[in-house]
């Protein structure tokens, strides 16, 4: 087509040649002016002409180009249709691969934590029935010990009971000092011996190596970090037989004088026993920090702790406590008690092991979540990475859909 064009343009520049060629002829023979005019209706006739046939070749020639461009803009149009079918394509094989991809990771996901959870509960179930097996064997036998402390309790009130029968007799005997601390220590050495073993109890204890101060008997608790070492818990029999034998009397006249004088008088005795008990037995840390004063007479306990504010005084200024036979047992079983839990948990040192062992297979089995999520987001921002590349393309093709046509 730009050839044609470039003849056109040839052939009008010959024509205007000519033409000036010919003025130029007539110009020298003005004298033939007749034979000028011809010449110059043939040129205007040329002229019209060639103009005609320009306005053929141009018209000729915008359609030709006119069809071109919308031959062109159809192709390409095509070729974007194409295009656009091919990403819709692509982008649905890649959701496909993708999805495919989700599903196997979901199920070996799944798979792992499946048999993650059959091993936890495999080993769950060993450790509960290792655990149930030696906490009945353990419970049932302290429940045992504890029935049968129980029925040696029972029989010592039953003894209690014959022995308050013969009060008046008690009184005789108690009448000299030395005769009611024998008595005191022989009650509270009985208590020991049919509440715990040999090995759990010292009598006549030395509690500080540097001094020559003894203690009628004293537990020996075992440390729970070291296992060879005790330390001494000291118990002491006391009896104030004398201030609490003349309440008595004034219980029996109903003097409320004296007897407000003699329970004052009572406690002022007993916290002289706890003070002398501190200074001579509490030594920490071959003792423990608190001490344990015994009172071999039921009546006697239950004077002082009718007393207000008396025990919670001798607890926090001098660390003793006082008990009874009844509940000097009461508190030996709960050591008791503490002697058989300490056991079991020196025997559970391998459960604690096993469960460790568990702890660090689940510190792996949560690290492999992780990478497992890492892998899944970055699998993730790939697909958003070529969704928006997707968008990018689809909107460069509308914006070439929205050019407009040349006419």
């Amino acid at each position: 087509m730009n050839i044609q064009i470039i003849l056109l343009l040839i052939i009008l520049l010959l024509l205007i040649a000519l033409s000036i060629y010919l003025c130029i002829i007539c110009i020298k023979n003005s004298n033939n002016i007749d034979a000028l005019k011809d010449t110059l209706s043939e040129q205007k006739s040329s002229i019209n002409l060639l103009n005609n046939f320009f306005d053929k070749q141009i018209n000729f020639l915008h359609s030709s180009i006119t069809k071109q461009i919308e031959n062109n803009y159809l192709n390409q149009q095509k070729q974007l249709d194409s295009m656009q079918k091919q990403l819709v394509q692509i982008a649905e094989l890649n959701e496909n691969k993708i999805e495919n991809m989700r599903r196997s990771m979901e199920e070996k996901v799944n798979n792992m934590q499946q048999n993650n959870q059959k091993k936890l509960d495999e080993i769950r179930a060993a450790v509960e029935e290792k655990l149930q097996s030696t906490l009945e064997k353990r419970l049932g036998e302290s429940f045992k010990l504890v029935s049968n402390q129980l029925e040696i309790v029972y029989k010592g009130l039953g003894e209690m009971q014959n022995l308050a029968t013969g009060v008046g007799d008690l009184k005789k005997v108690l009448t000299n000092v030395k005769t009611k601390g024998i008595w005191g220590e022989v009650q509270l050495g009985n208590i020991l011996k049919q509440v715990l073993s040999e090995e759990q109890y010292e009598e006549n204890a030395k509690i500080d190596p540097l001094s020559n101060q003894r203690v009628e008997y004293a537990l020996k608790l075992p440390n729970k970090d070291e296992e060879d070492s005790n330390t001494l818990l000291p118990i002491d029999a006391k009896l104030p037989m004398i201030e609490y034998h003349k309440l008595i009397e004034f219980y029996e006249d109903g003097d409320k004088s004296n007897i407000e004088k003699q329970v004052k008088i009572l406690e002022i005795a007993v916290k002289k026993e706890a003070k002398s008990i501190n200074e001579k037995y509490i030594k920490p840390p071959h003792s423990t920090d608190f001490a344990v004063m015994f009172l071999p007479v039921e009546g006697l306990y239950a004077e002082i702790v009718r007393i207000p504010g008396l025990l919670d005084k001798l607890q926090r200024d001098y660390r003793v406590i006082i008990t009874s036979p009844t509940t000097l047992i009461a508190l030996l079983n709960s050591i008791q008690m503490g002697f058989k839990t300490l056991a079991i948990e020196k025997r559970s040192n391998e459960v604690w092991k096993l469960l460790d062992t568990v702890k660090h297979e689940f510190s792996n089995f949560i690290g492999i979540l992780s990478k497992t999520k890492v892998k899944l987001d970055q699998a993730s921002k790939a697909i958003g990475d070529a969704e928006y590349k997707g968008n990018v393309i689809k909107n460069k093709l509308q914006n070439v859909e929205k050019l407009p046509l040349s006419k």
